[in-house]
């Protein structure tokens, strides 16, 4: 059995909800629904396009730290508030993610953690043998 490894990025909702930004168990990495937070706690302005690259940002910087890369991503779920921006969000994946190709869905939902948050995003990695 493998050992469980884990990794924060100091959300502050990581320690209010009770949850770390990703886990690896064996050569699969999780990564939590990533919002557009930044090191100091506040939501990142802008678009949904800035908003997602930084959501990205964070995943890929999580499969990282556990020792996976971009290239080991083989699922994203991208959360849209708005049906309009799912193009620009869209771009912003293929830029991450588009060498991965990974089975990916992408949905609109009512709200997210904050109002001002217009994406969040999650990952799975499978790292190769």
């Amino acid at each position: 059995m493998s050992e469980r490894q884990r990794t924060t990025s100091g959300s502050p909702f990581e320690e209010q909800f009770g949850f770390c930004r990703a886990v690896r168990e064996g050569n699969r990495i999780i990564v939590a629904g990533t919002g557009p937070i930044e090191d100091d706690g506040s939501s990142t302005p802008g678009d949904a396009a800035a908003q997602a690259a930084r959501c990205c940002t964070l995943i890929v910087q999580a499969i990282e730290a556990l020792g996976g890369s971009a290239e080991d991503v083989v699922r994203t779920r991208m959360f849209l508030t708005d049906f309009d921006d799912q193009a620009a969000v869209g771009e912003v994946h293929a830029r991450f993610f588009g060498e991965a190709k990974p089975a990916a869905t992408m949905v609109g939902c009512a709200w997210l953690c904050r109002k001002e948050w217009k994406v969040e995003i999650e990952a799975e990695a499978i790292i190769p043998d």
